[in-house]
């Protein structure tokens, strides 16, 4: 017998039922969600075989070198087609992982984190390493602690070029008292409002100043300087003397002057506080309960951050198996659902064209601040016909192989209404049928 608590834990803390998962995440649902937590994340064969950032970042600045240098529109064109192809293979591979997971937990938590810290091919030269940053920056932390995370994410250098520190220079360093570029706050400024402190987390204009001069010379190797495409720190481009963020003075010490402060940052109440609001916020309710946000913010203070400490605090949370259809699906998470529950075997490209065609391609999100995570931002009338479309063309593809009264009873057996059980299973075709069961209520949400 399938349970209530157990489609709460393959939708809500999974990525949606498997045939069998559901039965098999009924006796203990906690534990089935546990049991996949206390694993050292690993790298899914679907993403084991693609390029390293450093790979991508040095083929990308010698592609630009040689257009520059032979004005050459022939290789420009190559510059794009290497962009387009390396983004499609990566969204691709990305989601085809998540639909063959069988560990979904982790790759929720992935998921999350990687949208927490936005990494956007909205900036094309990112198109090809977007996927390798949530593969080096985020997936072996998210079980781990905060402020390893953090320091991973800051010292990658996709964060770096699409906040733009790569080129963030002091005014009164060696560097910037020669070239007319400067000083750059946009990560100083995303990682206090959206990545830590929240924006009501007590910083200031000069806070985010200061913390940008800490930053400057955190950049990536120029071409031909023998660490192209990785993290490196410039000294003739750090602002020199001390700095002061949220009243604590940090003397002159370079890198490490970033260093300690993402460590104190990463360690404030208002992180915790924020932190735990957007882990509430994701997993339980748009509007997530105070006391619930309380004891998460408690946890990771009384736990130095430690993430899996968290996640494991808010599924034993009570308020998190109170409701079943609290949260609405986002597009990536409802396609997901859908072929892990019909299986896909078909090429990962076609995946990326569904996603961008319901408005949530992989890694492009519209700004810093990710994709939104309330229902209200993803149930217009066309989003919704959009789903509807893309449930038919499941419906076409999977009925003539699947029965749509098994797939039910496996997908949301355990709370589907009467009314949902009768449109399906009285549907003109087992295509339609199929289709109906994707386009229901219960299925779009979690």
């Amino acid at each position: 017998m399938t349970t209530r608590d157990a489609f709460i834990a393959v939708n809500r803390f999974g990525l949606g039922a498997r045939r069998g998962e559901l039965a098999e995440a009924a006796g203990d649902p906690r534990g089935w969600v546990a049991r996949q937590l206390s694993a050292q994340p690993s790298m899914p064969a679907q993403l084991a075989g693609l390029p390293s950032s450093e790979a991508k970042i040095a083929e990308l600045l010698e592609l630009r070198q040689q257009v520059k240098e032979a004005k050459d529109p022939a290789r420009q064109k190559d510059l794009v087609k290497s962009r387009r192809e390396g983004f499609i293979a990566e969204a691709g591979a990305r989601t085809l992982a998540q639909i063959k997971s069988e560990a979904p937990a982790v790759e929720r938590l992935v998921a999350f984190w990687s949208n927490h810290f936005t990494v956007s091919v909205r900036k094309p030269i990112l198109a090809g390493v977007a996927g390798a940053f949530e593969r080096e920056a985020i997936r072996p932390h998210v079980t781990g602690r905060f402020s390893e995370l953090l320091l991973a994410v800051l010292r990658h250098p996709a964060m770096l070029v699409y906040l733009d520190n790569a080129q963030s220079i002091g005014p009164n360093s060696t560097a910037g008292k020669r070239r007319e570029r400067g000083l750059n706050e946009n990560l100083a400024r995303e990682v206090l409002e959206l990545h830590t402190l929240g924006v009501n987390g007590g910083y200031t204009q000069a806070d985010v100043r200061e913390f940008a001069k800490m930053l400057t010379g955190w950049s990536i190797g120029r071409l031909k300087a023998g660490d192209a495409g990785r993290f490196t720190f410039y000294e003739r481009a750090h602002e020199p003397g001390a700095k002061t963020l949220l009243g604590r003075r940090y003397e002159p010490a370079g890198a490490a002057e970033a260093e300690a402060a993402l460590a104190a940052l990463s360690r404030h109440p208002a992180t915790a506080r924020h932190i735990a609001f957007k882990m509430a916020r994701h997993f339980v309710a748009d509007r997530p309960p105070e006391p619930l946000v309380a004891a998460l913010a408690k946890t990771f203070l009384d736990t130095d951050g430690d993430l899996r400490a968290v996640t494991e605090a808010l599924l034993h949370a009570p308020q998190a198996w109170a409701e079943p259809f609290a949260k609405v699906k986002t597009p990536t998470e409802f396609v997901v659902s859908a072929l892990r529950m019909t299986g896909f075997e078909d090429e990962p490209k076609k995946l990326v064209a569904a996603l961008k065609l319901l408005g949530q391609m992989p890694f492009s999100a519209p700004s810093p601040a990710g994709w939104p995570d309330e229902g209200a931002k993803w149930v217009s009338a066309e989003a919704l016909l959009q789903r509807a479309e893309f449930a038919m063309a499941v419906g076409r593809r999977a009925g003539d192989r699947l029965a749509a009264d098994t797939l039910l009873d496996a997908s949301i057996g355990p709370i589907a209404t009467g009314a949902t059980r009768t449109a399906v299973l009285r549907a003109p075709s087992r295509a339609e049928a199929v289709a109906t069961l994707f386009a229901c209520p219960e299925f779009q949400r979690r």
